[in-house]
């Protein structure tokens, strides 16, 4: 039998081991959330909660999330961030061997990428948006522990490559996990429950942010965005989407990468929600698979010939395509 003082020694472990990795960077395991834990002290929650199987739209789409709650004050932010965004959210979605950190480290593929587990990941992102409710949305698959499947969000195969449609529920489905998950958590301002039409929370903002195998979500948002937008339940909550950020995206099908259907961008264009595309050498550089750098150079070219909100920027252009400079670009965006 496993006991609890087991489980947190090979924790702490993980955790040092992710530190080293890294180096730049320092978490107390106290800021980490321990299997099972709800509490660091009588009457008081973690900031990083782990919240499983927080059901979606339908009673079979059902998602992990992690939540990453603001602090008024510390190393990331300001007691002004905080009073200004204490109803914004990000959400992140993660590529392709990105897990919690107790399970990486129990997998021999994963245990050498701990600093970019999903904790780790949501600490970052608590740094790059202050003030903010962070919330790291698990895959709800993942084959051989490896491959990254959000069936959930979008039509995909075992691998996780994807088959966008106008209408699978992507949009539906995050409100629903919102909904659900600022339930669970006791969040101030929850969104308004399902079947409440047209409404919001006051102050709710949204940014939306995914990662390599990740962008697959937001690319199926896309391929959404003009049902989602005239729909009587969705069209609020997708008008407070103020930004969304593509992250070197990539998957193992041979195209798609990049949303290049000039309907589906006209219609992100007219909505003026602020894209942002940021990409690395290892995925838009790579002969084997040079369909993504094209695909993203059509995203671009067709976005800034419809006047889109765009933001761009090739990083680590300077250096050897790499898996490490892949995972960097979550630092570095």
């Amino acid at each position: 039998m496993i006991t609890a003082r087991g489980v947190a020694k090979r924790f702490r472990c993980a955790v040092k081991a992710m530190n080293a990795a890294v180096g730049t960077f320092s978490i107390d395991v106290s800021e980490l959330c321990l299997p099972g834990v709800q509490e660091t002290r009588h009457g008081s929650f973690p900031r990083l909660r782990r919240l499983v199987g927080v059901p979606g739209c339908e009673p079979d789409r059902v998602n992990d999330m992690l939540l990453l709650s603001p602090e008024s004050q510390g190393r990331c932010g300001s007691d002004t961030d905080f009073s200004e965004n204490c109803n914004s959210h990000v959400v992140f979605f993660p590529g392709d061997i990105q897990n919690f950190q107790q399970d990486m480290a129990l997998q021999p593929d994963g245990a050498q990428w701990l600093a970019w587990s999903l904790e780790r990941v949501a600490l970052t992102l608590g740094c790059r948006f202050p003030g903010r409710h962070i919330w790291v949305i698990r895959a709800s698959r993942m084959y051989l522990h490896k491959f990254s499947c959000y069936h959930n969000f979008v039509e995909s195969n075992m691998f996780g490559a994807p088959e966008h449609s106008p209408d699978y529920g992507a949009f539906r489905h995050l409100r629903a996990l919102l909904i659900n998950g600022m339930d669970r958590a006791g969040l101030p301002n929850p969104l308004p429950l399902q079947g409440v039409r047209d409404t919001v929370s006051p102050g709710f903002t949204l940014v939306v942010v995914g990662f390599s195998k990740g962008c697959v979500v937001l690319n199926q948002m896309v391929y959404e965005l003009a049902m989602a937008r005239s729909d009587p339940e969705l069209g609020l909550f997708v008008e407070c989407l103020s930004d969304i950020y593509w992250l070197d995206g990539g998957h193992p099908g041979g195209s798609e990468t990049w949303v290049t259907d000039k309907r589906a961008l006209g219609e992100l264009a007219a909505s003026r929600i602020a894209v942002h595309a940021h990409v690395t050498p290892y995925e838009v550089r790579d002969p084997m698979r040079a369909w993504v750098g094209r695909e993203h150079g059509r995203f671009i070219k067709k976005l800034k010939e419809l006047g889109a909100c765009l933001s761009q920027k090739l990083h680590f252009e300077d250096e050897p395509a790499s898996i490490e400079n892949h995972f960097r670009i979550i630092q570095d965006f």
